[in-house]
């Protein structure tokens, strides 16, 4: 936004240099280049940054005043980076700014969807939104690592677990408070991808309960591969990258299919597709959405 409520607005259609329109994450560089260039404009910051370094892409959830909580303009934001791949990307972190990874989904967002529509229609949206997100990120010919600190809750936990790697802090924690809010565990396939990685009976201990767990635990069940001081987090993901990176493009891609192809084969059913209208549908009946601001100290998932 600049001074005087006027808006500086790259892409969308809008040419610049005389060439092509820029994708948004053309729009995100040459943006940074000109507050670099003029400090004093103000802008509205979209809810996810990116930044590519060689074959690594990193994705950070920039909402730290919410605590990363999902909004629909998140997802959308999520969306145009992932949904296409570049073939020219290895490597995909995803982190989040600030104290938490992410603190679930925006309840206003989610209190507001409910009074436009008491049917659920917005719910339904944005969670086919979340599911194709969660899709491409854990479907994706990228190898993905999720960048964990402070807590991951509900939808956030749900975007870590579609990550390939995941390493968190030693003081990171997890939750998923959806059935103490009143809404079953359906956003972005997030229950049979845990039940695969974690096993039944401690999956319903942890929904049932909706207790928080920490890092330690979190890697006896296989929720994180590595537990590492916040402060060598980045060293962490490093490690895993710089080898991944050197590995040949096709191997990569179809080791990786592979490894996604073995893991569906184990699943009974992955009903993932129904999420949304699960959501949508227990939301609708009950017509009560949880109170409260945004996701901070819980989420709708």
């Amino acid at each position: 936004m600049l001074r005087g409520g006027s808006r500086l607005t790259l892409g969308g259609g809008v040419h610049y240099c005389l060439g092509a329109a820029p994708t948004k994450l053309e729009a995100r560089t040459l943006l940074s280049r000109v507050l670099d260039r003029f400090p004093t404009l103000r802008t509205v910051a979209p809810p996810v940054y990116a930044r590519r370094e060689g074959a690594v892409l990193h994705v950070e959830l920039d909402a730290p005043a919410s605590g990363n909580a999902v909004t629909e303009a998140m997802l959308d934001e999520l969306l145009d980076i992932v949904a296409v791949p570049d073939p020219e990307v290895r490597v995909l972190v995803l982190s989040g700014a600030g104290d938490d990874f992410c603190l679930g989904g925006d309840r206003t967002e989610f209190g507001q969807w409910l009074e436009e529509d008491p049917t659920g229609r917005g719910i339904r949206v944005a969670g086919e939104k979340a599911r194709r997100v969660c899709e491409a990120i854990s479907g994706g010919p990228a190898v993905t690592i999720a960048r964990v600190q402070g807590k991951a809750v509900g939808a956030g936990f749900a975007l870590a677990l579609a990550c390939d790697l995941r390493v968190g802090a030693d003081t990171a924690s997890f939750r998923l408070p959806e059935l103490a809010l009143g809404l079953p565990t359906a956003w972005g396939g997030l229950l049979p991808r845990l039940i695969h990685e974690v096993g039944a009976a401690r999956v319903r201990e942890l929904i049932l309960t909706g207790r928080a767990f920490g890092s330690a635990e979190a890697r006896e069940l296989s929720v994180l591969q590595r537990v590492v001081p916040e402060a060598e987090l980045d060293d962490a993901v490093a490690a895993w990258a710089k080898p991944v990176v050197r590995r040949p493009e096709a191997a990569l891609r179809v080791t990786k299919a592979l490894l996604n192809s073995y893991a569906a084969a184990t699943r009974l059913a992955d009903p993932a597709f129904l999420d949304a209208e699960l959501m949508a549908s227990v939301a609708a009946a009950t017509r009560r959405p949880p109170a409260g601001g945004n996701g901070a100290g819980g989420s709708h998932s």
